[in-house]
């Protein structure tokens, strides 16, 4: 949703078109090739469109550095990036009572670490909240997980999680400095603060900070360049949806739907995921009021919330899970069941109240919202770590057999596991009825299919090329092969080289902007 609320920002920045026509058509696009294509498709789109997208900011960077006059400058300029006078002491502003804390820019704008109580991203909530947080992201949720699943090889794991490191390290000369530039060029729109001018601005009343970067490429970037900076944009936005659709198609099939219907087929999975991705679309859609009133209009602390209040839980079951051995299923389901509460406890009443601005402050009780959201993800990762443990000392252990290899302290084991889920899938594909073969898109040959059912099928990924499928025995076969996870000793030392390169650059940025 995110993605979508951001592909529409450049699309409103730059054709001028209403936020909800921009998603509209951003979602239509996305939503056509996401639901025809797979991921190998979308995998292959991200490759080349990262090559791109990372050319095209580094010319923006080095446009944008040249127009404000370089990185002393815009230390210099960026505390100076006040609204014009005009627009400060105009009767809309005298009427909303403005002052100079809503519109002057903080003094530690250039410092990672801020001060732990008055700081707006407090430095141990950023040190352990946002730790939490990537844990969460990086090691289970859906997009990564996937993508690394599809991996020829734990070394191609090992180097794409490594290249990502290694990209990541870029927004904050590629996005985070243009965007501050872009408040120093453009104070009044960047950095306007009375909402009736914020509201034709940028089409929202609490601030239009979310504009700085398309604002840049609309106005700095030459004709051509602009035009060819913004189609890699949103070709790359599109990209970051359709694997979010594709990810939340997966889980929604294989998680929910084989738990309703376990005897389902892969046809009947394949239409289920297209289905499910168009009601994602609209549910999308529907948020879009959310996304612009959250946190004073800004994106990140909007990202950054509502992850605080939704990983958490995830990220302590992940955690303990791996070290802990004797964690089990019902400490698991009942850590993410309460976790999930305490979450919804926390958004619910934010959403409900608002967040407020510096002009319109949150209504939202003290005792609710008064802790920072990063500080409250600490605390959700705790107490969810601690109602896990509680519930699975209080039930029977897991036996070892079901955990070679899957838990930290028996990672070395060369013994065969033993799934737990094996009876249940057993039963699942047992339970597989005639009935449902006889469906007319299933049953029907080619020849018989109307020109309405052809295009069902091509829409769904059904043609009539499509492999046969598997037999049980041929599952059940496949299901008990263990992958090849040795790595060659040269690829493998280069590999973790890189790893080290990476964390040591990480942590000089970390200093020299703490």
């Amino acid at each position: 949703m995110v993605d979508m609320f951001a592909g529409a920002v450049f699309i409103q920045q730059a054709l001028g078109w209403n936020i909800y026509i921009a998603v509209i058509a951003l979602l239509a696009i996305t939503a056509l090739y996401t639901v025809t294509g797979g991921l190998a498709a979308l995998m292959y789109t991200d490759t080349v469109q990262t090559f791109i997208i990372i050319a095209g900011a580094f010319v923006l960077m080095g446009f944008s550095f040249k127009e404000v006059g370089g990185y002393s400058a815009l230390i210099e300029k960026y505390g100076l990036a006040l609204p014009s006078p005009s627009m400060r002491e105009s009767q809309d502003a005298q009427h909303y009572n403005i002052t100079p804390v809503c519109y002057t820019p903080r003094e530690d704008a250039f410092h990672l670490l801020r001060d732990p109580v008055t700081g707006d991203l407090p430095w141990p909530g950023v040190l352990f909240g946002i730790a939490i947080i990537g844990c969460w992201y990086w090691c289970s949720d859906q997009v990564i997980v996937q993508r690394c699943l599809a991996a020829r090889s734990l070394t191609h794991v090992k180097a794409g999680c490594i290249l990502c490191g290694y990209l990541k390290l870029l927004p904050m000369f590629l996005m985070v400095l243009p965007g501050m530039i872009s408040r120093v060029l453009y104070p009044d729109e960047v950095g306007c603060v009375v909402p009736d001018v914020c509201k034709i601005v940028c089409g929202t009343e609490v601030g239009c900070s979310n504009i700085a970067y398309p604002k840049l490429v609309v106005s700095v970037m030459p004709n051509g360049l602009r035009g060819l900076m913004l189609a890699v944009m949103l070709a790359a936005l599109m990209s970051s949806l359709a694997s979010i659709f594709n990810s939340s198609s997966t889980l929604f099939t294989i998680d929910i739907w084989t738990r309703i219907r376990p005897q389902a087929r892969d046809r009947e999975l394949m239409i289920v995921g297209r289905v499910w991705v168009l009601c994602i679309v609209a549910i999308s859609i529907c948020w879009i009021p959310v996304v612009q009133a959250a946190q004073s209009g800004q994106l990140f602390d909007y990202i950054q919330s509502v992850s605080s209040y939704l990983a958490p839980p995830i990220a302590a079951v992940f955690f303990l899970a791996i070290f802990v051995k004797r964690v089990n299923e019902p400490g698991a389901f009942w850590g993410l069941m309460g976790g999930l509460l305490m979450g919804l406890c926390r958004m619910g009443p934010e959403f409900y109240f608002g967040t407020g601005s510096c002009l319109f402050p949150s209504k939202c009780p003290k005792l609710i919202c008064g802790v920072h959201y990063l500080y409250f993800a600490v605390l959700l990762f705790f107490c969810t770590g601690i109602l896990v443990l509680l519930v699975s000392y209080s039930t029977p252990a897991i036996d070892d057999m079901h955990l070679h290899r899957l838990v930290f302290s028996l990672r070395h084991s060369k013994e065969d596991r033993t799934d737990l889920d094996w009876e249940e899938e057993e039963g699942g594909r047992k339970r597989n009825t005639e009935p449902y073969r006889k469906i007319f898109f299933v049953a029907a040959t080619n020849e018989e299919k109307s020109a309405i059912v052809h295009l069902i099928s091509w829409f769904c990924g059904l043609s009539g090329s499509q492999a046969p499928e598997p037999t049980e025995e041929e599952v059940a076969q496949a299901s008990r092969q263990l992958p090849d996870i040795s790595e060659d000793p040269v690829w493998k030392h280069l590999v973790n080289a890189n790893a080290l390169i990476m964390m040591a650059v990480a942590v000089y940025f970390w200093g020299f902007y703490a």
